[in-house]
């Protein structure tokens, strides 16, 4: 079953907030994570949103998903993912 990797974002520092996407993408490999968009707000339809910008990633089950996510890879950007942009990040999976 598929797992989704959803983060929103405000980004508090552009240039440390590339930075980060660019090192956070170089932890994929092994977990066969692919990178499903990025892309910028441009507006609600219904309700209220705060980002500007999202980021999904498709990993191949949720197991994958964490284990990257618990990596000490990954785990050693959280100071320069923080620093970068407040960052709401959910875990979607796809219905069997």
């Amino acid at each position: 079953m598929s797992a989704f990797f959803v983060a929103t974002s405000s980004i508090k520092d552009p240039e440390k907030f590339q930075l980060y996407a660019r090192k956070a993408g170089e932890t994929f490999a092994g977990y066969a994570a692919e990178p499903v968009l990025r892309g910028k707000f441009k507006g609600t339809l219904k309700g209220n949103a705060d980002h500007h910008v999202v980021g999904i990633i498709r990993f191949p089950t949720v197991e994958a998903l964490h284990e990257w996510h618990d990596s000490d890879a990954y785990q050693a950007l959280v100071p320069l993912r923080d620093e970068a942009a407040d960052m709401t990040i959910c875990v979607y999976c796809v219905p069997v």
